[in-house]
């Protein structure tokens, strides 16, 4: 068993700006696991906010061990070892979580989706997203977004409404508000959600930051929006003790280890009553793939990373005005362009 890893920068078609960053360029790893002729894609996209870097990766990558295995099909042994290798580390586990079940759906011959049981065609749709941006900006994005039902709307700086009322002059389409912790003071971030109440918002994402949880609660205890967390919830552990702070939870495959401990936060989200959301990072159409086997189990879709970029270097699941089609080929559905 064989694991190696190669960087590569992806180009945003647009500058990619929330309330706390803005990047052009998102650098991202690509792993392959190789075993008996097969090879299995995995990527991770590492984000500073959760203490990763293309630096990191590599470092981590190196210490795991295949030799103390027999088969990749030891999937629950080998990703318990590598996930007690070191804490955090979590796109670079991810890559890994991917790569094996890709690696898996390809020896047994078969797409993730249809090992797990379920129908892509009763998958969520993706919303497409609008980052931060000027008035100007915000409407060619808005224009160039045209074949999306959804617009995913980031804000939390000072430009809110504008950003919003901009969109308005345009579509009325369905909007998903995220905030990504920008708005510090409860009384100002219901200020904004009764005001985005009526602009056709169906949510508001991560209003607050994820330290002020007892003001979260407050908030949604007045809100008349659905809040759902993000920068809030990375892990399993995580889950219970925001069902009384939000209505439902944004997974994410970089933040939560991969597609093995997404699915344990479906069912534990479910069980709380709580709706389920997956997002993605800027990535390739490997990370971006993986997320779309699982989109027959969530509410919403946020799976337009590799939509934002101009150099995808592989091809895999396509987005199809917010449709996610995946293919019929084994494991993830992926393959590296010529």
């Amino acid at each position: 068993m064989k694991l190696t890893w190669k960087q590569y920068d992806l180009h945003l078609k647009h500058t990619f700006r929330i309330s706390r960053s803005a990047s052009d360029v998102a650098k991202v790893i690509i792993v392959q696991f190789e075993h008996n002729g097969i090879i299995g894609y995995g990527e991770a996209s590492p984000t500073k906010r959760y203490g990763e870097s293309v630096e990191t990766i590599p470092q981590f990558l190196q210490k795991i061990d295949f030799s103390r295995f027999d088969s990749p099909l030891q999937l629950e042994d080998i990703l318990n070892y590598a996930d007690a290798i070191e804490q955090g580390n979590t796109s670079a586990k991810c890559a890994v979580d991917l790569a094996l079940h890709d690696w898996m759906g390809k020896k047994l011959n078969i797409p993730l989706y249809q090992l797990w049981g379920l129908n892509p065609a009763k998958s969520a749709k993706s919303s497409f997203t609008i980052a931060i941006d000027s008035k100007e900006v915000v409407e060619q994005k808005v224009r160039e977004a045209e074949e999306f039902p959804i617009l995913k709307v980031k804000v939390g700086a000072d430009n809110d409404e504008e950003m919003i009322n901009t969109i308005r002059k345009i579509t009325d389409k369905v909007l998903y508000v995220d905030a990504n912790e920008g708005w510090k003071d409860k009384h100002l971030a219901l200020e904004r959600i009764k005001w985005l109440k009526d602009q056709n918002v169906e949510f508001v994402e991560q209003p607050m930051p994820s330290a002020q949880l007892d003001d979260i609660k407050w908030l949604r205890d007045k809100s008349d929006l659905p809040l759902i967390a993000d920068e809030s919830v990375l892990r399993l552990q995580e889950i219970p003790k925001l069902a009384g702070a939000f209505d439902g939870i944004n997974i994410k495959l970089m933040k939560c280890t991969g597609l093995r401990e997404a699915m344990r936060m479906i069912n534990t989200a479910r069980a709380l009553n709580m709706k389920i959301m997956m997002g993605c990072m800027i990535e390739t159409a490997v990370g971006i793939s993986a997320g779309a086997h699982l989109g027959p189990l969530l509410d919403y879709a946020d799976l337009d990373g590799n939509v934002l970029i101009s150099d995808d270097p592989f091809d895999g699941v396509r987005n199809i005005k917010g449709e996610l089609k995946l293919n019929n080929n084994p494991g993830l559905g992926v393959s590296l362009k010529d």
